[in-house]
């Protein structure tokens, strides 16, 4: 690979991004290519799947293993207020608490994040009580708490309680979900979501949603300070003469229940990476409505169909917060030696201290953010207008940076934009078009670019770069809609190098709701593998 002419400029992450741009070398000598018409291309499903939660995907925080403890209250602490007595034992690798007389604690699991998933693994309950997971403030009274109640043995309803400055300030009742046992191995689940939560009972395999709080009017817990003091517990109360029995209690960054706005991660001229031989993608890790999703990074082996979730980005704006931005378009800024891009700033809308108004956002690491928990530094690029789903690349031959958004023009429509910085100073170029778009992108087709882009009206639109011009509509077998469903996809469009099934593929998303989720939500969708031949 002695053409390779970025190694010399690599900086002190050299190692990974030298192996990064050998295989960008690579996928770019599609350039050398005949001339292709992306309309030629036929796309064909090739796959499809949902992650809901997925045990094998998720990534650890911190957790209580009974079976792996030697020294409980060493290794999990009671902290905070305990009343009466109770006998706490661990038996076939089960944390087993039981009173005679009643008694309610909170044991220490780990530290907090409001952007994780916390989960108790319940066993069996005997008697009434309470137990569940309880979200406290070592320094000042401020919890959250969900747990399951119990009557008689019989699993009765979720219970969500907010104290403030030691004040109850919310508390909701979620009844038990139709169908699911009230008795024996359930799962409690509680998806933060930085200003709400979901809760869920997992049982025999499947989530079933129950109520959907939100806290964000009480307790801005995407703050800095609040996240360093907050701690995350068991919380049980038990009525006299009851006892409870625990599989586990984990925290863990998930793939949430959909995901969708999935975009490669590219080099600076919007080339794909190709490194450890897949490719990494952004998605929007979906909870509800918004702002409640996240950033989520995802990577795919493009010869099979391996999804892999990788981690969870947020994002520094210098306030204090972190934010849960999301619809980023990342790339590796070989210059500079920084990990750089565009987001699209939905976190405004779940600021309840400020007015602040979605603007198109700026981001930027000297650490690679594509695994782990990651933050990014972001800063407004100075457009009006609450444009989203942001896609640039710097053009070589002009000189220039180019970034195509959804703008916000009575409904969102594509519009190209330019600059001679990547993250200020943009000018309009060409657009607004004239219709709907959604996941708007420039991709290399042969030996040149074009841009697409998704639509109400069941098509997937390909226009001339950088002018906007009409080229045509992308060809699909089995697209992710169908007449009841609804049509505004991402194209994500990847060309490949010699020696994979097909010279492209196409990951894009559907827009099928989970179930009883409450309106307006955005919690779609599954995956969809598409390969592309001329």
């Amino acid at each position: 690979m002695t053409n390779c002419k970025v190694a010399h400029t690599c900086r002190p992450i050299a190692t990974l991004v030298c192996v990064v741009f050998h295989c960008v070398v690579m996928i770019d000598g599609l350039a050398q290519t005949p001339e292709i018409k992306p309309q030629s291309l036929q796309f064909s499903r090739q796959a499809v799947r949902r992650m809901v939660f997925d045990t094998p995907q998720q990534i650890p925080l911190a957790a209580l293993a009974p079976a792996t403890i030697v020294g409980l209250d060493l290794m999990h602490p009671v902290v905070g207020d305990a009343t009466g007595a109770s006998l706490v034992s661990i038996d076939d690798g089960r944390l087993k608490l039981s009173t005679a007389n009643g008694a309610s604690s909170a044991r220490w699991i780990g530290g907090f994040n409001p952007f994780a998933t916390y989960e108790l693994g319940l066993h069996r309950f005997a008697g009434s009580g309470r137990i569940g997971l309880l979200f406290r403030d070592r320094h000042q009274h401020n919890h959250l708490s969900a747990a399951v109640v119990v009557n008689n043995g019989e699993y009765e309803a979720i219970e969500w309680v907010v104290t403030k400055a030691g004040q109850e300030v919310d508390r909701q009742r979620f009844a038990w979900p139709q169908g699911v046992n009230t008795t024996g191995t359930v799962r409690l689940r509680v998806q933060m979501l930085a200003v709400g939560a979901n809760l869920y009972i997992e049982s025999e395999g499947t989530s079933h949603l129950v109520g959907y709080p939100d806290f964000n009017q009480h307790l801005e817990l995407r703050r800095k300070e609040l996240i360093r003091r907050f701690e995350f517990c068991l919380s049980s109360d038990l009525e006299p003469h009851s006892s409870v029995e625990i599989d586990e209690v984990i925290s863990a960054l998930t793939p949430g229940c959909g995901q969708a706005d999935i975009r490669a991660i590219t080099t600076r001229d919007g080339t794909p990476l190709l490194d450890q031989g897949r490719v990494w993608l952004t998605m929007t890790v979906r909870g509800r409505a918004l702002p409640h999703p996240l950033q989520g990074v995802f990577s795919l082996n493009p010869s099979v169909f391996d999804l892999r979730f990788e981690g969870i980005i947020v994002f520094d704006m210098g306030d204090g917060l972190w934010r849960n931005e999301l619809a980023s378009h990342l790339f590796f800024d070989e210059p500079s030696g920084q990990w750089r891009g565009w987001t699209t700033g939905f976190s405004a809308l779940g600021t309840t201290s400020q007015k602040e108004e979605k603007a198109i956002l700026a981001v930027w690491s000297d650490r690679d953010p594509r695994q782990g928990f990651s933050i990014m530094h972001a800063r407004p690029i100075g457009l009006q207008g609450e444009h989203e789903d942001p896609h640039g690349v710097y053009d070589s031959q002009a000189d220039k940076w180019r970034l195509l958004l959804s703008e916000r023009a009575g409904k969102y429509r594509a519009g190209m934009w330019e600059s001679d910085q990547w993250d200020r100073g943009y000018q309009r170029l060409a657009g607004p078009v004239e219709m709907d778009s959604t996941g708007t992108l420039i991709q290399k087709v042969g030996k040149s670019r074009y841009v697409f882009f998704g639509s109400a009206d069941r098509k997937v639109y390909i226009r001339s770069y950088p002018d906007l011009k009409p080229v045509g509509e992308l060809n699909m077998h089995l697209p992710p809609w169908n007449e009841n469903t609804g049509t505004r996809i991402w194209p994500n469009i990847i060309p490949l190098p010699d020696g994979y099934p097909a010279p492209y593929i196409a990951l894009m998303m559907d827009r099928q709701n989970y179930p009883k989720m409450p309106a307006r939500n955005w919690t779609y969708g599954a995956m969809y593998l598409f390969y592309a031949h001329p």
